[in-house]
C-alpha cells in the first residue's frame, strides 16, 4: 500500500518565525503531536511536542514549601517568569528539529512503518519532488490496520 493512501494531505504548518506560544496552540486546537516548518511549499523542519518540552525542562523551578494550602518559595520567582516569557516569544526556527525525515508519496507503508521504528519519529511530512504534500503519523498506520 502507498503513502498516498493512508496520508493527511490537508498538512497544519508554520512558518520559520511563528512564535513558540502559537505554535503550542496550533498543537492543542488541531490535536497534533508535531508540524512541519515551512518556507513556502519546502519543508525546512518539524516541531513536536517533544520539543517544547524540551524548551520548558530548561527552566529551573525555584525551592518551595508547603505549608497548609500555600506554597512559600525559598527563591525569587522572577528568573523563572524570564525564562519563560523567553521561551514563549521564542520562534519555531529555534525549537524545531531541522533534520528532518521525510517519506515520499509513492513510497510503501511498510517502509513507513521502518522509519518511525528506526528513527523514532512521527509525524513524518510526505514530499513529492522535495514539495510538502501530506503528513503521516503512527495514527495513519493503527487506522489502517483497523480498516482491514
Amino acid at each position: 500500500m502507498k503513502i498516498s493512501e493512508i496520508m493527511q494531505a490537508d498538512v497544519i504548518t508554520v512558518a520559520a518565525d511563528t512564535s513558540v506560544k502559537e505554535v503550542a496552540q496550533k498543537l492543542i486546537d488541531n490535536n497534533l503531536t508535531g508540524m512541519p516548518v515551512v518556507k513556502g511549499d519546502e519543508v525546512i523542519g518539524i516541531i513536536t511536542e517533544a520539543d517544547l518540552i524540551m524548551q520548558k525542562a530548561k527552566l529551573h523551578m525555584p525551592m518551595y514549601i508547603q505549608l497548609l494550602d500555600s506554597a512559600l518559595y525559598l527563591e525569587d520567582t522572577t528568573e523563572v517568569e524570564e525564562d519563560l516569557h523567553k521561551i514563549l516569544g521564542m520562534t519555531a526556527e529555534e525549537v524545531m528539529t531541522s533534520e528532518v525525515a521525510t517519506i515520499e508519496v509513492d513510497d510503501t507503508v511498510e517502509n513507513l512503518a521502518t522509519l518511525i521504528e528506526e528513527h523514532h519519529i512521527n509525524p513524518i511530512p510526505v514530499t513529492a519532488d522535495n514539495k510538502l504534500v501530506g503528513i503521516v503519523a503512527r495514527a495513519d498506520i493503527v487506522k489502517l490496520l483497523a480498516r482491514e
